[in-house]
């Protein structure tokens, strides 16, 4: 019920968004016009300062602290979302760069831990219910060998970052890592599609190029690569997180209530213009 003196919104639908750095804190803010927040991060505390700073701007937002890598967590987390009566949104943010992880805890973040929370929560999922799982252009341009898909598409196994470890073996390097767990992350949208249709709702990837957070600038500092595909991006620029947020809020929007099991690119036409030079 509405308490008076606070902003609560129990007659707005839960989005939970999973990662409260840069790009998640901006999904927060711009579902919380129209949604109840639950903010989700493995630093609870981070979490509950951030989640304080929306609720100052009049968002009705709760934090909690969760491990997406750990299945005791994500379970914690289904409670939590059961117990406000299921979801409308789901938003996995969290994710780890070369820069900012090493080879497993990339794959386990960026994959495993995707796949964890999107099946415990996929229960609590209703008519209308959308999970958006942020990859990357970066997925655009691996192609797996059938050996190395096999072992992605075992998404939420204990032991994903070790086996692709091993089958890689020298070639297992945080470079590596980060495309192949994003590419691992959109087939294992496409291959839950199904059976979140079964419950009315839907599952996709949005993929970012070039944009503009705080690790992304960690990698412009590390990587001569990532600058020379910035020299290339037709648009010139990069992408603002706000743009992002725009484009997830219409993804989980009953706007796009067709769009389902596949990836949405917004990388300001970097990758048509890779193709390109590759003919």
């Amino acid at each position: 019920m509405h308490i008076i003196g606070t902003s609560n919104r129990p007659d707005h639908p839960l989005a939970v968004v999973i990662g409260a750095g840069g790009l998640g804190m901006a999904m927060a803010r711009r579902l919380a016009l129209s949604h109840r927040i639950l903010l989700a991060d493995i630093n609870g505390t981070a979490a509950e300062e951030r989640a304080a700073m929306i609720r100052s701007e009049g968002g009705d937002v709760t934090a909690i602290a969760c491990d997406s890598t750990s299945l005791a967590s994500t379970t914690d987390l289904a409670r939590a979302v059961g117990e406000q009566g299921g979801f409308r949104a789901l938003l996995y943010v969290a994710g780890l760069s070369p820069a900012t992880g090493n080879f497993r805890d990339i794959m386990r973040v960026n994959l495993m831990g995707a796949a964890r929370v999107c099946e415990a929560l996929l229960p609590h999922a209703s008519q209308g219910s959308a999970a958006v799982l942020i990859s990357s252009l970066g997925a655009a341009h691996v192609q797996p060998s059938p050996e190395i898909k096999a072992i992605l598409a075992a998404a939420s196994a204990e032991d994903l970052a070790e086996k692709l470890e091993a089958a890689l073996g020298d070639q297992a390097i945080t470079g590596i890592a980060y495309p192949y767990s994003k590419w691992g992350l959109n087939q294992y949208a496409r291959r839950q599609a199904a059976a979140w249709g079964t419950r009315g709702a839907r599952i996709l990837t949005l993929s970012p190029g070039m944009i503009a957070t705080p690790m992304g600038a960690r990698e412009f500092a590390r990587s001569a690569t990532k600058k020379q595909m910035y020299d290339k991006t037709p648009l010139q620029r990069e992408c603002t997180m706000l743009e992002i947020a725009d484009l997830a809020e219409f993804l989980v929007s009953p706007r796009a209530s067709f769009i389902s099991g596949t990836d949405i690119l917004a990388d300001g036409g970097l990758t048509a213009t890779l193709k390109e030079e590759a003919y």
